[in-house]
């Protein structure tokens, strides 16, 4: 069983909700310090976040991931522990196997094996990573790269291993990424007893036509080389939890991943959001070339883009964050 198995398993048994990274970074941190890397802990909020740089001076090639993974839901409807790497014919199931704890498993040795072979290395090495991927994504890698730009330091390159391949390693070229606008909608109705809905205003009966219109919502996109832009609700939640009450209100989650063509101002709900933005869309273009001239196999290098890959015109500031729509209903 090789070493990089082995350390997803036990990246794979940390119980890492988002926020919570749960040891993982320190798991991690102390083999990387073994091999000569500098060690940085940064932590805002809630939230864990591991710098850490291997060299003195040249171009710095950095590892990008995340150490949280998202809530598992019911454990019942598991067919095994979520916390506990299972072994299913050529198949690895585990909470966060593949989104991305394997990744930042070979990372890890990949980086070890390297030095091992070539520790006078010219350039650098970097190894950033956060608990706050999947959640909010405030106080992780957009905090890190404000410390990092407040320091002068640049990053020369940066891979990112999220699970982007299809059928087998190396077989999607990516040549950009989506943006992400989020809101949050709370409608307001009157709370009242369910024997006398004429004294109250049920939220959910309400807006029960517009849910519809919103589920439907969906943006072209122009470039030829994203999905279309659609909306997707994600969380509905509503009532005291008794049955014989009708609820004040009514709160959604919704969530928008969009093209380049698609932006805010674009969008009929415009207003809904505020001057800030979870994540702007990124496209290169020139990428095209590769794409279409081979596909990659096993082992080749493929164009890849990080989420710190910005346009040159593009500016530092701009993001895109949940603002709070209240729809008094």
């Amino acid at each position: 069983m090789n070493n990089t198995f082995e350390l997803a398993k036990l990246l794979i048994s940390k119980k890492s909700v988002t926020p919570d990274d749960a040891g993982c970074q320190e798991l991690i941190a102390s083999r990387l310090e073994k091999i000569g890397f500098h060690i940085e802990h940064l932590n805002f909020g809630e939230v864990d976040n591991l710098w850490a740089t291997y060299g003195d001076s040249g171009p710095l090639f950095v590892f990008l991931g995340h150490t949280d993974v998202v809530p598992t839901g019911p454990i019942d409807e598991w067919d095994s522990d979520p916390f506990t790497a299972t072994e299913k014919g050529p198949l690895m199931v585990g909470r966060g196997a593949a989104d991305m704890k394997s990744s930042v498993a070979a990372f890890v040795t990949s980086i070890e094996d390297f030095l091992k072979d070539s520790p006078s290395l010219i350039g650098r090495i970097g190894v950033l990573l956060t608990s706050d991927e999947e959640g909010p994504a405030i106080d992780g890698v957009s905090k890190v790269v404000d410390y990092l730009e407040e320091k002068g330091e640049k990053i020369t390159w940066c891979l990112v291993g999220e699970p982007t391949s299809d059928s087998r390693l190396g077989d999607v070229i990516k040549i950009g990424r989506r943006g992400s606008v989020s809101a949050k909608i709370n409608v307001i109705g009157t709370q009242g007893h369910v024997a006398y809905p004429d004294k109250a205003n049920n939220p959910i009966h309400g807006f029960s036509d517009p849910l519809a219109e919103l589920s439907k919502l969906k943006w072209k996109d122009q470039t030829g080389e994203f999905q279309d832009s659609v909306l997707q609700i994600s969380n509905i939640n509503s009532g005291t939890g008794v049955t014989n009450v009708i609820p004040g209100n009514l709160v959604l989650d919704l969530n928008v991943r969009h093209s380049p063509s698609t932006s805010c101002a674009s969008s009929r709900y415009a207003g809904c959001f505020d001057n800030r933005m979870v994540g702007p869309p990124v496209h290169t273009p020139d990428a095209l070339s590769a794409q279409r001239q081979a596909s990659a196999p096993l082992g080749a290098p493929s164009v890849l883009s990080s989420s710190l890959a910005r346009p040159a015109n593009h500016p530092r500031s701009q993001r895109c964050s949940a603002a709070r729509l209240i729809l008094h209903w």
